[in-house]
């Protein structure tokens, strides 16, 4: 069994994080600062509505097409529609900041409403451990693959038509506006396809299955939920620690577009840096799987996410080289993997550490995974490009702009993964646990199946 829908959530994620800032600035020609507040907002509203998504999938009944599904085919168009509407430049200056703050927030709802339930899925597709292993493996390398997707189309289709408005050179500017938005739009376009593809393969490919012999726990409140969840240790550890992790690849995500453009000077390679980024991701995730497999899962972490330190570093300390610029960018892809997706592959194990410890709750696991997606969603930062003085639609920027963006692309998030690394080392989940958890879930799973069996067959005789 697997989980081949995974792409959606990745390629929307991707071309949202790396090109959503500047589109604003310099397409949709926003005030740095109402950029700002856009992209800060929406990432505050997508965290709200993890948690609350998570609680209500919780307390959905079971349906003819499962407990998650409904879920996904309900969200699909609205997410869809709304997506698309986000890169298109509406006719009005007056509201253009509502227009997209209000489509943003509508998206998050809708994304989160797919994301949360598709996510809790892994738990959901078999009660055999290693089938539920073999299923994230897999859907590690189809994230990969749908991260690259969303830069390699997104950056593809928009990187042709990267001329700034007031360049040398460029005689018609408003011609030049005109394809800007245009090719944001054909990328959308192309995006929503796939969205709704892969929707469809996921209907048509996964079922559910109920855990038999077990039925959910009462209901719980909000409140109820929230305090399971935060109750279990190793869980906290491990969201606390990928919450700093997190935020530092989010900070270097949201600027790293700007960074190429304004303080490395390669407007008309940005594109392609950021793709061959995505590509060293996913060229080296089975290195990751197998390292993963053979030293675990937190040694993997370690090193994975510390790769990256010594290239976020370089980059800014060197001078401008567009070669030196493409080196690094292979070298810092590796590590994408790690940081992105080794933290799905250790979340099971938190699940399955509570189950352990709590056998008669039975239900809940959509609320860790949207708690999960709540931490690695919260705000950055608010953009302090509009504290140094960033020009909306400018080919070139005041040093101010490059040494915050120098700060943000480097010293922050080291500092960051620092820290993050530092909780992670306290998480109780190594190895031997994990595989005991494994082993005692199974006895548990084996014996209500013989007490089923046993029930069944005295009904029988009666």
């Amino acid at each position: 069994c697997s989980l081949p829908a995974e792409p959606p959530y990745q390629i929307t994620g991707s071309a949202l994080g790396f090109f959503l800032q500047i589109y604003l600035l310099d397409v949709a020609q926003l005030d740095p600062f109402y950029a700002s507040v856009i992209l800060f907002v929406g990432r505050a509203w997508d965290a709200i509505t993890d948690p609350t998504v998570g609680f209500l999938v919780s307390r959905s009944r079971w349906t003819r097409v499962g407990h998650m599904m409904p879920w996904i085919l309900f969200s699909t168009p609205f997410a869809v529609l709304t997506y698309f509407l986000i890169w298109y430049v509406p006719p009005f200056e007056q509201g253009k900041v509502m227009w997209y703050l209000i489509f943003y927030c509508l998206f998050q709802s809708m994304q989160t409403c797919f994301h949360v339930p598709y996510s809790a899925l892994t738990m959901f597709i078999s009660n055999d451990q290693k089938e539920r292993d073999s299923a994230t493996a897999y859907r590690m390398m189809v994230e990969v693959l749908g991260t690259v997707l969303g830069t390699a189309i997104q950056g593809q289709i928009v990187g042709g038509t990267s001329d700034c408005l007031n360049e040398p050179g460029v005689s018609d500017s408003r011609n030049i506006s005109t394809i800007n938005k245009h090719a944001y739009l054909i990328a959308s376009g192309v995006i929503s396809i796939i969205y709704i593809l892969c929707a469809t393969v996921l209907f048509l490919g996964v079922k559910e299955q109920k855990e038999s012999g077990r039925k959910n726990s009462d209901p719980l409140t909000f409140l109820q939920g929230l305090w399971l969840v935060m109750s279990h240790g190793p869980y906290i550890k491990l969201v606390i620690g990928f919450l700093f992790t997190s935020l530092a690849f989010m900070l270097l995500e949201g600027n790293f577009a700007l960074f190429i453009t304004y303080s490395l000077g390669h407007r008309k390679h940005f594109q392609n840096i950021l793709l061959v980024i995505m590509l060293s991701g996913t060229l080296t995730t089975p290195f990751w799987q197998w390292f993963l497999s053979r030293f675990g899962k937190k040694t993997a972490v370690y090193f994975g996410i510390t790769w990256a330190v010594p290239f976020m570093i370089l980059i800014v300390c060197i001078e401008s080289n567009l070669i030196i610029s493409y080196l690094v960018a292979v070298a810092a892809g590796v590590s994408v993997a790690a940081a992105f997706l080794l933290p799905w592959s250790m979340l099971p194990d938190a699940v399955d550490d509570f189950k352990v410890k709590n056998p008669d709750i039975h239900g809940h696991e959509a609320l860790f995974y949207s708690f999960y997606v709540y931490y690695s969603c919260l705000p950055p930062y608010l953009d302090i490009l509009i504290f140094a003085g960033y020009v909306t639609g400018n080919c070139t920027q005041p040093k101010t702009v490059s040494f915050t963006l120098n700060v943000l692309v480097s010293p922050v998030p080291v500092c960051l993964i620092a820290v993050g690394l530092l909780i992670l080392k306290t998480y109780p989940i190594d190895e031997e646990r994990r595989q005991g958890n494994q082993k005692l879930l199974q006895q548990i799973l084996d014996s209500e199946t013989d007490s089923d069996s046993e029930t069944s067959a005295l009904g029988s005789s009666v």
